[in-house]
């Protein structure tokens, strides 16, 4: 449920989470891309181009989703044929559910396509989470179903198409103006550079190893901690919680776990 009637259980913790890449193995859009579009060649030097400054995000990912053609129904099909969840994403989800944790996806993807793997993947039960993503619409003179038939809506005006911090903003804007109001603790998964704006209205960002998301959060001083799947994040969030563990404690532990990662590297040169 959107804000504000997310808030009138009083949760103790919201988690905000990326999707493509964080709570599934492969990126979809990716996979749409690399095997429906023009291929992982072009996809590459199209994020390189981004993180280069070189060529927005959402122009980047227009030209990714206008190569495919094929009928939009034949790739959501495909994609739950090929595309899995984190092993450790169900659990977490079952134990968010039973303990009153909103979890709510903001993705760069599209809702249809996030929204059928996750009840394909998960059952039922997934129509229950909060998805704010970007849309898909016919093209002109045609339909979904038909080749080369339908093309993105974006959520925002903004260079990433959707700028997923516009969606936190007002929960952070709610307990500023309401200082006497219990707040709860705002979290947020994710990988990419698209989840920064997200991960700095948030009290503590969960980084996926192994991406520039780290090096990113370094940088600009953003409280973080390193998962490589959803088990961590279960484990870290049942003890905030739970009350046996802090932001401050967990932050600093991830700091000094990514030092730790990234001296390993070096080292392996």
């Amino acid at each position: 449920m959107p804000y504000p009637e997310t808030l009138k259980e009083n949760p103790k913790i919201i988690f905000f989470t990326d999707f493509d890449g964080t709570i599934t193995l492969k990126d979809s859009n990716d996979w749409l891309t690399d095997n429906l579009g023009f291929g992982e060649e072009q996809r590459k030097q199209g994020n390189a181009d981004t993180l280069n400054d070189k060529v927005t995000f959402r122009d980047s990912f227009w030209e990714m989703m206008e190569s495919v053609k094929t009928p939009f129904p034949e790739c959501i099909k495909l994609l739950c044929e090929n595309i899995k969840l984190d092993p450790y994403f169900k659990e977490f989800y079952h134990w968010s559910r039973e303990n009153k944790v909103p979890v709510i996806v903001l993705s760069s993807g599209m809702t249809p396509i996030i929204r059928s793997l996750l009840v394909h993947l998960i059952g039922p039960e997934a129509n229950d989470i909060e998805i704010v993503s970007n849309e898909v619409v016919d093209k002109a003179g045609k339909t979904k179903d038909q080749e080369d038939g339908w093309q993105l809506k974006y959520h925002d005006d903004s260079g990433f198409g959707h700028d997923k911090s516009l969606t936190i903003r007002p929960y952070a804007n709610h307990f500023a103006d309401r200082p006497n109001e219990p707040r709860p603790t705002m979290l947020y998964a994710g990988d990419g550079v698209s989840d920064l704006s997200a991960a700095r209205e948030t009290d503590l960002l969960f980084a996926k190893k192994g991406h520039d998301l780290i090096t990113y959060c370094e940088r600009e001083g953003i409280p973080f901690t390193v998962f490589e799947n959803w088990q961590s994040i279960l484990g870290t969030t049942k003890d905030i919680f739970e009350g046996k563990t802090n932001l401050k404690k967990v932050a600093a532990e991830g700091a000094q776990k990514a030092r730790r990662d990234n001296e390993v590297v070096e080292t392996t040169k």
